[in-house]
Parts: C-alpha cells; structure tokens; sequence
C-alpha cells in the first residue's frame, strides 16, 4: 500500500464532460499543485453519500484556505455514474468526481478492496490524502467506517 513520502504513479483517471470522456492523468493533477484526493468505496452509497462527501462540502473552504488547490474525489465507478452522483449530491466546482472505472489506479497504489459479498465486486478502500506535486504528505485509511479519511481528518492534518 502507498505510505506518506511515496510517489503517486502514473495512471489516468476520467470524467464525463460537455463533449465525452475526458482523462486526467495523475501527473497533470497534482503538477505543481498541493490537493487533497479522497476515495470512497461506491457512489450512492450510504456512508460515502450521507457523511464522506458532506464532509468535504462543509469542510471545503477551511480545508483550501490553508493551502490545498483542489480536493478530489475518486471512486470505481464508470464516470457517468460519478458525473450523476456529483451533480445529484450538488457539489458543484468545489469537488472534483473523476472515475477509476476500471480500478487501475486503485490496485497500483494497493487500496483495491474485496466487496463482493455486497455485490459490489473489486472497489477501493475509504482514504484521504494530501498530495504535493505528486508526492503523498499525508494518508488516513478506514477499513470500516469514516475516522482517518474524514475531511475533519484532513483538516487536523492541514492545522
């Protein structure tokens, strides 16, 4: 599993926008710039729906004001699924939805997690990270519920 002081790898990641599938690659995201990426297991989904993503609503302009460009957030999803999702949880600029469809990005960092017995086949474990120019400065991981990934996690870390 990626640890603080490792390398993002190369991988890229998709949205659905005005004209089709766009990609963003990992390297062009965070070049020159100090994010907060956060993944969750599925969209639509209770606890990423009702309190992870909320959180970094809420959240949003403490968290920026004290250094971060852009927070995103990724799931393994297909990206008409995170385009609905983002537009039905109202999150407008303030969060970024990008895919991991195919999950890629997901096992190249070792956070695939084995959801299958919810008929959710392969997704990603809940984190959060700040990133700074492609280099992970700070990583929280729930295995089962929403305390190291929270953006209240996030902001402690930022503090």
């Amino acid at each position: 599993m990626i640890q603080v002081q490792d390398r993002l790898p190369e991988a890229t990641l998709h949205c659905r926008g005005p004209q089709g599938l766009d990609g963003c690659s990992i390297g062009e995201l965070t070049a020159d710039q100090r994010i907060v990426l956060f993944a969750v297991p599925g969209a639509f989904t209770p606890t990423c729906s009702d309190k992870h993503v909320p959180g970094f609503l809420a959240l949003n302009e403490e968290i920026r004001a004290r250094g971060i460009d852009e927070i995103v957030c990724v799931s393994v999803n297909d990206p008409f699924v995170m385009k609905f999702w983002a537009e039905h949880l109202g999150v407008g600029g303030a969060i970024r939805f990008l895919s991991d469809g195919n999950g890629m990005f997901t096992r190249s960092i070792g956070m695939e997690r084995d959801m299958s017995g919810g008929a959710m086949g392969m997704r990603s474990k809940r984190y959060a990270m700040i990133v700074s120019d492609g280099q992970v400065e700070w990583l929280g991981v729930d295995e089962s519920g929403l305390q190291n990934a929270s953006a209240e996690s996030v902001l402690a870390a930022l503090s």
